[in-house]
């Protein structure tokens, strides 16, 4: 008699495969290429190194998702439907980088630190899985609420646009940019008496930019999210488990119907390109440079941990330590591919934990087929500019649904949490979510403090997490048996 195979082992049909694992691909696509983009044009890499960038990243981000979700050897990858992807909490310290050694030289200490990192994420992973113990249901599900809400951010910039660039609410008004212009003419014609524009004198966004919460824009975002309502409440079966591939398709029709899509960039872009290591830069190794990234690479396998226990809640798998230090050990293994591909640190996304929670479809192998699929688009630039020319509203109105499943995944945790005879529970979850909304709703609250503790204060999620332990380990004590912890995020039913 044969066992019944776990629904996160299930291999499902070539074709359903291959649909689920695009639409995994399509959630986290922008957020990959993201970071490739703003780091090269931080470091002033001419135009084709930072399309490099971004096959390179694609590429990687498909390897690693293969190691985390099939497994490489007793050491590598948690066996779970998770999605790999470059960490945001990297872009900082990067961006400092390239700021102060621009070109080539920035790019290889950028790779430098990156290496390095992984080499002590790898390291230090059995380290970190270890505190499962002081990571209770209310502790996690606090956590896991913090990420859902900071997520939000992402969805509603992709609707509206980002709050600085060239989407941002306001911009200068044309007239005084013009004065200022005629003014620097003047302050430098011969005989002027006019003194020089103080450097760094700059005119204020004060007139309301056209491109920012666009009419048009926004309606699209709308009907993506009403497309995947009616499909995730009327469709049945197969059609209501891959709703928000099918509104993001359907927002990609409209899109292209009015004029806010078009396939410039898929004509532009090569057929085939090979992804080597080292293509860019040879790395640098500074050691106050490693020791930045390795301090990120803690925060991004602590946000692994609440990840992880969120997918072993919606997937009814639980979480032992060895697999959790397998999954977090993958991190650092990424990291160093990374490093070595020109790439960044690599950690789990969470708006594909949120979509696993949205379909109900926990099995690992469709991740493994949005792998397989971000290996091709890595090594096939035109298919890549095809997914990239989404316009981001369409992304945007699925982000809403995706990124609202991950709170709610916490806020389910949160709902076998027992505040009735444990009153220091409901001080726990309040302190740590309003200390996480901290960077969310003041993101400048730092410019005072030291540079060198930046990367630990500006996620909300890592604020949040530390909130929660400390306060936990307060009023409550740390448990002493680490089943409680391990089943932390198996305490609500996910669907």
């Amino acid at each position: 008699m044969t066992s019944k195979v776990h629904p996160v082992d299930e291999v499902l049909p070539a074709g359903k495969l291959t649909a689920l694992g695009l639409q995994h691909v399509l959630v986290m696509y922008a957020g990959a290429v993201a970071v490739p983009l703003i780091v090269g044009r931080a470091l002033n890499l001419p135009p084709e190194q930072v399309a490099h960038l971004i096959s390179a990243d694609l590429f990687v981000c498909g390897l690693v998702t293969l190691i985390q979700a099939l497994g490489a050897t007793q050491w590598f990858g948690i066996k779970l439907p998770v999605m790999m992807g470059v960490t945001f909490a990297s872009v900082a310290p990067m961006v400092a980088i390239a700021q102060s050694t621009g070109g080539n030289a920035g790019a290889g200490l950028i790779f430098g630190s990156v290496i390095g990192a992984g080499v002590v994420s790898i390291l230090i992973a059995p380290v970190i899985s270890r505190m499962l113990r002081f990571f209770p249901p209310v502790v996690t599900g606090t956590i896991i609420a913090v990420i859902g809400i900071s997520l939000m951010r992402v969805g509603i910039n992709w609707i509206f646009g980002n709050p600085v660039g060239p989407t941002a609410p306001s911009v200068p008004n044309p007239e005084h940019l013009k004065w200022l212009a005629e003014a620097q003419a003047m302050a430098g014609a011969p005989g002027s008496s006019l003194p020089a524009v103080p450097k760094g004198f700059s005119v204020l966004p004060t007139v309301p930019n056209p491109k920012y919460a666009d009419l048009q824009g926004a309606a699209v975002s709308g009907i993506v999210l009403l497309s995947i309502l009616l499909i995730a409440r009327f469709a049945k079966g197969f059609i209501a488990n891959i709703s928000v591939l099918m509104g993001i398709l359907i927002g990609g029709v409209i899109s292209v119907a009015m004029g806010l899509m078009n396939f410039d960039k898929v004509a532009k872009a090569e057929w085939f390109t090979v992804v080597l290591p080292f293509q860019i830069a040879m790395p640098i190794f500074d050691p106050i440079l490693i020791l930045t990234m390795s301090l990120v690479m803690v925060v991004v396998m602590i946000e692994s941990t609440g990840m992880f226990l969120a997918l072993g809640d919606m997937t009814k798998r639980e979480i032992t330590q060895d697999e959790l230090t397998r999954g977090l050990r993958t991190d650092g293994l990424g990291t160093l591919i990374g490093g070595v591909f020109n790439t960044f640190p690599y950690t789990s996304f969470s708006q594909n934990v949120g979509l696993v929670a949205v379909t109900g479809v926990m099995s690992r192998w469709v991740c493994v087929a949005g792998g397989a699929i971000l290996i091709i688009l890595g090594v096939l630039p035109k298919m890549g500019a095809l997914i990239e020319s989404l316009p981001t509203v369409v992304l945007g109105g699925a982000g809403l649904v995706m990124f609202g499943m991950v709170a709610s995944t916490g806020i389910r945790i949160l709902s076998n949490v027992d505040f009735r005879n444990n009153k220091h529970n409901a001080m726990i979850v309040a302190v740590s979510i309003g200390v996480g909304m901290i960077p969310l709703v003041a993101p400048n609250f730092r410019q005072w403090m030291p540079h060198s503790i930046h990367p630990l204060i500006e996620s909300g999620i890592l604020l949040a997490s530390i909130a929660a332990v400390l306060l936990n380990l307060f009023f409550n004590g740390a448990a002493k048996d680490n089943s409680a912890a391990i089943n932390a995020a198996r305490q609500a039913d996910a669907h």
